[in-house]
């Protein structure tokens, strides 16, 4: 047991002043990427948790949506913490840091502005890690049926009877 009966574990608390920052939006500890302001948390099995803050930040920047949440665009990368997938994906992860230290930032995270990101991005568009993770993005947010809505989309019409009686003829803008 802990203090004044609780049981002993990490706390909130405890979590943060184990960890060390990465960039502005995220904390990143040992084995787990945090958002600094937002209530989700990924664990990191494969690589390193620095990595995977980084990519979440790509994906961001690749696809930026305001109204969608961080915690879809991790959802969206996850599939890169594998262990078939790590050796290549730290190897991009460098590629783009190496790209970041070419314009002045010691790492991709620490370009605080997204039009400094983007341009680190566009150096290395041509790459295969880029246009691999960039690919990948398409169906690994867009997928997301939670995502939908947030783009008024309501999914797949055939199984309710088609668009035609379901908002098809709805435009007010012609």
């Amino acid at each position: 047991m802990g203090i004044q009966g609780k049981p002993a574990g990490m706390t909130r608390r405890d979590l943060l002043l184990r960890s060390v920052a990465a960039g502005g939006s995220f904390v990143v500890g040992t084995g787990f990427v945090a958002a600094r302001d937002a209530a989700w948390a990924t664990e990191v099995t494969s690589l390193s948790p620095q990595a995977m803050a980084t990519l979440i930040q790509m994906a961001r920047d690749i696809y930026p949506h305001d109204r969608i949440p961080t915690e879809y665009y991790v959802v969206a990368v996850k599939g890169y913490d594998t262990p078939e997938t790590a050796e290549a994906t730290e190897a991009g992860i460098a590629l783009v840091n190496g790209a970041a230290e070419g314009k002045g930032y010691s790492s991709y995270l620490d370009a605080g502005w997204e039009a400094d990101r983007v341009e680190i991005l566009r150096s290395i568009e041509d790459y295969p890690f880029f246009q691999t993770v960039r690919g990948g993005l398409v169906t690994g947010l867009y997928n997301q049926k939670a995502v939908w809505p947030l783009f008024g989309y309501e999914g797949e019409s055939y199984s309710k009877g088609g668009y035609i009686n379901r908002g098809f003829d709805d435009i007010n803008w012609i």
